[in-house]
């Protein structure tokens, strides 16, 4: 067995995932890459959880602020940057901690992606105009009819399934033709993976006092200023919780209270999902945590799995 490539904490939607890796950040020596397809873009703190300035200080952080709300960013175009930072990390001695819970993000590096075809620009520009203003329901039926193997395995929002159906029509094949029958583009990486859990009573509690905090900390200011920039709610960074839903209150759509409420609903609903696929899509090995555990606790457990891991891949 060869020493993990990196050690990475995942976790549905406010599960701690953000406390625990920067305890055990500061233990191994560690720096920070985000795995979370929202963090990515720049101008959305607030509404993504993204970690502050005084936490980025304390250890290095990398794939934050990479792209802005109009622009995509795909699992592919991750699995590319966190190898060279993977590589980087190690180069200077230093752990890298993957964080997040964008579970594809992390099968995308564990189960490299195919080489994908050309596709034809200009028809690829005209196709997402058309996407960009379908419904999630209406996105969804694009999928479950061009995608129908694919479409079960789904994970990663509109972004993802946005892709689905682009490579359907621009190729004559599904997305998951081409996993089956294409060779990788890169060789696997190996890692510790951890995974918080908690009940679900306690987890929609912390989803709960979380949306709570984004309002009072600002997230309507936040979300009104991207929209001045002349970012829209079709955008690929537009299109999550807590910004789909502001954007219908600055419209009149919905009160301040509707729509944190729908955020918080949002948000317990994505929980949902995240926990289903890290039952079915995590390797075996996972490290189970106890979320209601002690910080300590935890810590410790994670440097434990840690030394092991590494005695093995030395051994």
């Amino acid at each position: 067995m060869p020493p993990p490539h990196f050690l990475a904490i995942v976790g549905p939607t406010a599960s701690g995932k953000t406390g625990l890796s920067l305890e055990v950040g500061k233990e191994l020596g560690g720096e920070i890459i985000s795995m979370d397809s929202r963090q990515i873009y720049r101008g959305m703190d607030i509404g993504t959880g993204k970690v502050g300035l005084r936490e980025r200080a304390l250890l290095p952080h990398h794939g934050l602020d990479l792209r802005d709300p109009n622009q995509r960013y795909s699992a592919g175009h991750f699995a590319r940057d966190a190898r060279g930072w993977i590589e980087d990390i190690r180069a200077r001695g230093r752990v890298p901690i993957l964080v997040g819970g964008t579970g594809f993000f992390l099968k995308a590096l564990m189960e490299p992606m195919f080489k994908e075809p050309e596709l034809d620009v200009e028809r690829l520009g005209r196709l997402r105009v058309f996407l960009n203003h379908l419904s999630p329901e209406k996105l969804s039926d694009f999928v479950r009819t061009l995608d129908p193997e694919g479409e079960a395995a789904a994970e990663g929002g509109r972004q993802r399934a946005t892709r689905k159906v682009e490579m359907a029509l621009l190729t004559g094949r599904p997305l998951s033709w081409w996993h089956l029958v294409s060779e990788p583009s890169e060789d696997p990486m190996e890692g510790l993976i951890v995974l918080l859990d908690l009940p679900r009573d306690v987890l929609y509690e912390k989803i709960n006092r979380r949306v709570g905090l984004m309002i009072q900390e600002g997230l309507v200011a936040e979300v009104e200023g991207l929209l001045k920039a002349g970012f829209g709610a079709e955008d690929p960074g537009m299109t999550g919780a807590g910004y789909r839903e502001i954007i219908s209150f600055l419209r009149g759509s919905l009160t301040l209270d509707e729509a944190a409420e729908e955020i918080r609903r949002s948000h317990r609903k994505y929980a949902r999902r995240q926990i289903t696929w890290y039952r079915h899509q995590l390797p075996p090995g996972t490290l189970v945590l106890d979320g209601t555990g002690t910080e300590d606790e935890r810590v410790g457990q994670v440097m434990a799995e840690w030394a092991i891991a590494e005695e093995k891949g030395a051994a």
